[in-house]
């Protein structure tokens, strides 16, 4: 799949995190309010994650995400998730360091990499 920037990463993540299907649509103020960013900066990287055919919304509609968009974004939240018990359990780093550094790290590593670090993890039974 395609990459797309860190920031529509987290738009993905966001959408994901609050359920946004075709049989739950999200409104853009929830988006919003989630990431900490105005509705015209969560309407400006919808028309990008349209574009790229990750979300669909009608006009002044409420936000619903395509398979490819749950897929990437879901793909993204469970790295975020695996880096972050990583960080705090077997490194013991603290939970709101851990946090920053997961989604930092979330959008860096390739996939290749992240999926030999999952096995790691998985054989230290965290």
């Amino acid at each position: 799949m395609e990459k797309i920037s860190m920031s529509h990463e987290d738009y993905l993540e966001a959408m994901v995190m609050l359920g946004a299907t075709p049989e739950h649509p999200i409104r853009s103020v929830d988006v919003a309010s989630k990431l900490g960013v105005s509705k015209a900066s969560v309407n400006k990287a919808l028309s990008i994650l349209k574009e790229k055919g990750f979300a669909e919304q009608p006009y002044y509609g409420d936000i619903t995400l395509t398979e490819e968009g749950f897929e990437y974004g879901n793909a993204v939240l469970n790295r975020h998730n695996m880096l972050l018990t990583f960080l705090t359990k077997a490194v013991g780093i603290p939970a709101d360091r851990a946090e920053v550094e997961a989604c930092l790290m979330e959008h860096a590593i390739s996939d290749e990499s992240f999926e030999k670090w999952f096995a790691y993890v998985e054989g230290l039974g965290l």
